[in-house]
């Protein structure tokens, strides 16, 4: 059964970060090395010490996870008060935590004000957890414009793209919430991983947004996320997803190189030009080449190419022939999605058989096509059913939630 999840601030840690960041003052929490060498600057720091004082930031806050300055021990009592009167160590505000039967995690979290005078934006995230890993599906946009028609999220408009900052602050949000930092209290439940020292391994582009029309703000969170002296999570447990943006993807692979994902779907222009729009733009040719070339690409750096299954649509037996011959010489793994329903969609999954048959065609041909299996629908968590809530929870939508969980 889902579990709705009251977020008013409780004991911590898990829950010491759900309160807004205060107003008026802008927060540490997901900030590059650069960035914070610059907020240094701004407190009057001489330049010989906001080095070694950008790096006792940085361990304070990604490797430790602190939510106040009164934490960092080995920082002057001084310099502790002068931070907290310009910066706060915020995290964006849980509004909503739903956890599924399964395990999956969701949560929508409410964005402060870019400027002041503007309303707070909402974004989804999503934690599946497995036995040997967790991985987190953050967001890169708030809404799309993409309009994918199997896809929830296409139907929000786009409103701006994250900053690096709020990419980076939505894994920090989870670790919070998991108790994943060093000393902090594990969560607890279904499915979590039982193996490793981490519930969080794992992070994937798969959220709101198209990543790639986000594409500075998601290089430059990826290089904080990686950063092995922080949060650490390597670039190999990294993965990128874009529906097609041609132009970025060489780019991504030069100056980024994560792992790549292609939300391909069809093997048609013409059946993609509807599932998909951005491949009137970049047809599958274009596409296809970029990925050939995708400069990390190897036998051991896979792209993943995900194919959402849709009867009647393109789920027959011809088509896995035909996505076998449009991926010949790359090296590539192909998941298999069964597609997950949402309100007003006039698309149906596959039956089981169906899509059994198109994954034995894929293997036999050579390539890994695992079924995806669907995690988190009773949470409308699963892949393509993301989309902000920001306009359809009101606020006496959200006591109601509370009060079933205070019910519960």
């Amino acid at each position: 059964m889902m579990t709705v999840i009251d977020t008013a601030p409780r004991t911590a840690p898990a829950d010491a970060t759900t309160s807004p960041p205060r107003a008026g003052l802008p927060s540490l929490a997901g900030l590059s090395r650069a960035r914070l060498l610059a907020a240094l600057a701004e407190l009057g720091l001489p330049e010989r010490e906001q080095r070694m004082r950008a790096a006792q930031l940085w361990h304070w806050i990604y490797l430790r996870g602190v939510t106040s300055f009164d934490e960092m021990t080995n920082v002057g009592k001084g310099l502790r008060a002068r931070l907290a009167e310009r910066f706060t160590l915020a995290r964006p505000e849980v509004v909503v935590e739903q956890v599924s039967a399964d395990g999956t995690r969701k949560w929508l979290l409410r964005l402060p004000p870019e400027i002041a005078g503007d309303r707070p934006h909402d974004v989804e995230m999503v934690y599946i957890p497995e036995s040997d890993r967790g991985t987190l599906c953050v967001s890169s946009q708030v809404g799309c414009t993409l309009n994918c028609s199997f896809c929830h999220t296409g139907t929000q408009r786009l409103v701006r793209n994250l900053t690096a900052a709020e990419i980076v602050a939505q894994v920090m949000v989870a670790r919070d919430r998991l108790g994943d930092y060093p000393g902090a209290t594990r969560a607890t439940g279904p499915g979590l991983p039982t193996e490793g020292d981490r519930l969080l391994t794992n992070i994937v582009f798969m959220g709101m947004g198209e990543p790639l029309y986000a594409y500075d703000s998601v290089a430059e969170s990826i290089e904080i996320l990686a950063d092995g002296e922080g949060l650490g999570i390597g670039k190999r447990r990294i993965t990128v997803s874009t529906s097609g943006v041609v132009p970025e993807i060489e780019r991504l692979g030069r100056e980024v190189g994560p792992m790549l994902a292609i939300s391909l779907h069809a093997v048609r222009d013409e059946l993609r030009d509807e599932l998909v729009p951005i491949n009137k733009k970049y047809p599958l040719k274009q596409l296809l080449e970029a990925c050939r070339t995708y400069p990390p690409v190897s036998n051991a750096k896979r792209i993943t190419f995900e194919y959402v299954m849709l009867k009647g649509v393109n789920d027959s037996p011809a088509d896995a022939r035909a996505l076998v011959r449009l991926l010949a010489g790359i090296p590539a793994k192909i998941n298999l999605i069964p597609f997950n329903p949402w309100p007003g969609t006039r698309y149906e999954c596959s039956d089981w058989e169906t899509i059994e048959q198109f994954s034995d065609i894929v293997f036999r041909a050579g390539y890994s096509s695992p079924v995806r299996t669907p995690r988190g629908r009773d949470i409308l968590a699963a892949c393509g059913q993301l989309k902000s809530e920001t306009e359809r929870l009101s606020a006496r939508e959200r006591l109601a939630l509370r009060a079933m969980a205070a019910a519960e």
